[in-house]
């Protein structure tokens, strides 16, 4: 964990800008609305910033998080209808912004104010919930769209994160409107994304309610935490047997080979409700067979440089941010359970 993240602070920190760089090979940087993009879109920054948070989790000499916040400043937009983060660097290119970068915003930050009790972070999830509303409209019944203007598609990657916000938020204040939203977006996306097998489908389109079929590991790890989240809030048992039952279909479909099916990032999302999970489900199956996949990719993708690389091609900071995040993770759950050697 700390050896990677001083790779990361090595080779992706620009120290004459300040900045981050989201990939090491300016040939692969892209250019959006004219504009060459030298330095790292906010998700990476999303990546970081959760990542760093479970670090200092672990290490309490660690003192990483508000570094990675005041970065995240330079993507700060206050355009109305409500304040948020933009995709790129406002000064040099405004872009568009991304209902769920800001959930993922949202998320760190309110778990930095559980932990820390700073209302900074309080706020912080406030304004981000904030933002995530104005992304609702009754359109097929309801859910959230997936970016700022952007009409044609409700994504389980802004409904899964944004049922989390909202829990948080009631977790934090203990205002109902919060549940309120929870259980509006969560049964929504159950309705409208969820594939007979228990995952999530990427999305449904607006103007024919057509699916995108894509599956990916962070969208059932978002709504497997929800479930977690409402056992824990409701006491309402449903909620855990439906956790139990994502985390049996996402071992099989993405751990089921033994490597990661996507990318890391991704999976660290996953892990996130493997991880909460275990409090009321003492079974190891899923972190186990986790295990199996992070074991070969630690084995397999790492570099010289002490970064994370496939077919000699060095990964970017949103996948390294992700390795980050489940390295800090495993650190507290081989504290804390006997994990055995799963290679």
């Amino acid at each position: 964990m700390h050896n990677l993240h001083s790779a990361i602070e090595t080779n992706f920190h620009d120290s004459i800008s300040g900045y981050y760089f989201v990939e090491l090979d300016p040939t692969k940087r892209e250019t959006k609305f004219g504009h060459k993009r030298e330095y790292s879109w906010l998700w990476a920054l999303c990546a970081m910033f959760e990542a760093t948070n479970e670090v200092e989790k672990v290490d309490q000499n660690a003192d990483l998080v508000d570094g990675i916040f005041n970065n995240i400043q330079h993507y700060y937009d206050p355009a109305p209808p409500v304040p948020g983060y933009g995709e790129y660097i406002v000064k040099l290119n405004k872009g568009q912004r991304y209902y769920d970068d800001n959930q993922w915003i949202g998320i760190a930050g309110l778990e930095i104010y559980e932990r820390t009790g700073d209302t900074t972070y309080l706020d912080l999830g406030k304004a981000m919930y904030d933002f995530m509303m104005t992304a609702y409209d009754t359109k097929l019944g309801g859910g959230l769209y997936w970016r700022e203007n952007d009409f044609e598609s409700k994504n389980t990657c802004s409904n899964g994160p944004g049922v989390i916000v909202a829990l948080k938020m009631y977790k934090a204040t203990n205002k109902q409107a919060y549940l309120d939203t929870a259980l509006m977006i969560y049964n929504w996306t159950n309705e409208k994304l969820q594939t007979p097998t228990g995952l999530f489908y990427d999305n449904i389109k607006t103007e024919d309610e057509s699916i995108g079929k894509a599956i990916y590991s962070y969208n059932t790890g978002t709504m497997l935490q929800s479930n977690v989240y409402l056992y824990e809030i409701t006491g309402d048992e449903k909620y855990l047997k439906e956790a139990i039952k994502l985390a049996d279909s996402s071992l099989e479909y993405f751990y089921g080979n033994g490597q990661f099916r996507d990318g890391y990032w991704f999976n660290a999302v996953l892990l996130r409700g493997y991880q909460h999970l275990l409090k009321h489900h003492k079974d190891l199956k899923y972190i186990l067979g986790f295990k199996k996949a992070l074991d070969k990719a630690l084995t397999e993708d790492k570099s010289d440089k002490g970064l994370f690389a496939s077919n000699g091609s060095t990964y970017n900071l949103v996948e390294h941010g992700g390795m980050l995040e489940i390295l800090a993770r495993f650190t507290h759950l081989e504290d804390n359970y006997d994990l055995g050697n799963s290679k």
